[in-house]
């Protein structure tokens, strides 16, 4: 089982977000069979096969395994990942939208597009990881930050562009034949209401040095077609 699979394709995120499948997805992160999940999701086994065939031909579910009682061979059933994330480009045209044409770069609609070309490229970056039996190395940081004010807020983010600025003018090199290309993405927005500020405040550094271990534990061989992005 995957740990995510983001689905690109519209017939499968059709597939994937109707109700009653993606409950049936949700029982599905164990081995089961339709019997018993026509029990736990109160449906009849019938119908429950039917959109079990629907998601295996879809590639959302695979079998786990069989079990025979009596006479008769029961087909253990379990999901193809424990989370499926759907892409942007799932829905064609409108939902590839290009981060270049935001005018204000402080709009969530920028934010917005840029974290779904984010999920799209992960996604099919992870993919051909997948097929060449490879792992994708990535970096990423999550913390939270309360400030006390908006001059604040301001100041920081004036303070955080310039280390970018710094560390990207420090490692760059555009002018090496075989070095990678990776893209950094730092974003910030509002905690929602219903989660609240943490308890236990910033663990950025903890979050850093967990994403370091990551990015160390990987080879970096001469670039593989299958898991680098176009240049």
């Amino acid at each position: 089982m995957l740990d995510i699979e983001v689905i690109e394709d519209p017939a499968v995120a059709a597939v994937a977000l109707d109700p009653i499948r993606a409950r049936l997805l949700a029982q599905l992160a164990e081995p089961a069979s339709a019997a018993a999940l026509a029990q736990r999701v109160g449906l009849t086994r019938q119908k429950v096969n039917y959109h079990l065939r629907t998601l295996e031909s879809h590639g959302l579910v695979e079998v786990a395994g069989e079990r025979r009682h009596g006479g008769l061979t029961e087909r253990l059933l379990v999901a193809s990942a424990a989370t499926y994330a759907v892409s942007p480009g799932a829905l064609g045209s409108a939902g590839a939208d290009d981060p270049a044409r935001a005018a204000d770069r402080l709009s969530a609609a920028y934010l917005v597009a840029l974290a779904g070309r984010a999920v799209r490229e992960v996604g099919a970056l992870a993919r051909r990881a997948r097929r060449g039996d490879r792992r994708l190395a990535t970096l990423a940081l999550d913390t939270e930050v309360r400030f006390r004010s908006a001059a604040d807020r301001a100041a920081f983010a004036d303070e955080l562009t310039r280390a970018v600025a710094a560390l990207v003018s420090k490692y760059h090199d555009g002018a090496v034949a075989d070095g990678r290309s990776y893209r950094l993405l730092v974003a910030a927005h509002p905690v929602p209401a219903e989660d609240g500020p943490s308890r236990e405040g910033p663990a950025v550094g903890a979050t850093f040095a967990a994403a370091q271990t990551n990015a160390a534990a990987q080879p970096d061989p001469a670039p593989d077609p299958q898991t680098e992005e176009p240049r």
